[in-house]
């Protein structure tokens, strides 16, 4: 429990949040079942998720004064252009793989963010999180099935698997960046960003195929409403008033769910050294955010 909260308070804050990784599980379903191109796809996650933060945080008076507050504006959309490419590439990485390894090679994300921060801010990282960043790394690797990849797979496997790699990247510099800016005012920092992705992908959509009547704007409308809205208000309602510990894993029903949804839905399974992959990846990510200490035994010499 963080110590500001009560135990109702962090009980609450506890479903809020499991709540939020059961439905950012379902992400990579909601992109393929709309039937559209990442850049599409992302346009309009960004137009419906604007929709929806505008409403939330105009009733909640969270966006007062925002216009002055230039510093935070200029650096809410550098991150917002590295956060909508993240989402492209991720998406278009999704559709060339899977869902299943996309969203676990995707999960290197937080160790991008360790990295970054100790080579631009000189945040100091200790020996054992490098050491639990390496096993993460081999799992991730683990996870894009080397087998396939060194043998049977084909072009469009591996850019799917390089792809998901680069929005791993973008996905860590734009948390970074937002960290530092979206203390106070996190839900305007998504708003902008949101914004941003509108303003970006707008001239690249494919409205000919999205501007018809059909159930894929069911899809489109929950990529907005549902993982750039409900999931984010949820986020950044539970965070404060958790243990990092309890954060840290309950963020792994995201990818379980993932791959839970990837075979019930297009049954699609995991290979036995992908597995074996996403233990490491689980096991570094917990390594890193408990703070878990590489020991020694002592020698002990007998006289």
């Amino acid at each position: 429990m963080s110590p500001s909260a009560t135990p109702a308070e962090s009980r609450t804050a506890l479903i809020q949040l499991l709540i939020a990784e059961l439905l950012i599980g379902s992400v990579g379903v909601f992109v393929h079942e709309s039937g559209q191109n990442a850049i599409t796809a992302v346009l309009f996650r960004c137009i419906f998720g604007c929709a929806f933060l505008i409403v939330w945080g105009s009733a909640r008076g969270l966006f007062r004064g925002l216009l002055g507050e230039r510093a935070l504006i200029r650096s809410a959309i550098v991150s917002g252009v590295l956060l909508v490419l993240n989402w492209v590439a991720l998406f278009a990485g999704m559709a060339r793989s899977s869902i299943g390894v996309a969203t676990m090679v995707y999960h290197f994300f937080p160790f991008v963010i360790l990295g970054m921060a100790a080579m631009f801010y000189g945040e100091r990282t200790r020996a054992a999180d490098l050491g639990w960043t390496a096993i993460a790394f081999v799992g991730v690797l683990c996870s894009a099935d080397p087998f396939k990849l060194w043998n049977s797979a084909g072009s469009g496997y591996l850019i799917g698997v390089g792809l998901t790699f680069v929005a791993a990247i973008l996905c860590g510099a734009s948390l970074l960046l937002s960290r530092r800016i979206s203390r106070e005012r996190p839900f305007a920092v998504v708003l902008i960003q949101c914004l941003v992705g509108v303003a970006m992908l707008a001239p690249f959509a494919d409205y000919a195929a999205v501007w018809t009547p059909g159930s894929h704007w069911f899809w489109l409308a929950g990529l907005g409403l549902i993982h750039s809205g409900v999931c984010y208000v949820l986020f950044y309602s539970s965070y404060p008033r958790l243990q990092v510990a309890t954060i840290a894993v309950l963020a792994f029903i995201y990818p379980v769910i993932a791959l839970l949804l990837d075979y019930l839905v297009y049954g699609r399974t995991l290979a036995p050294v992908q597995s074996v992959g996403v233990a490491l990846i689980v096991l570094g990510t917990l390594g890193v955010n408990l703070k878990w200490q590489w020991r020694r035994r002592p020698v002990t010499v007998s006289a």
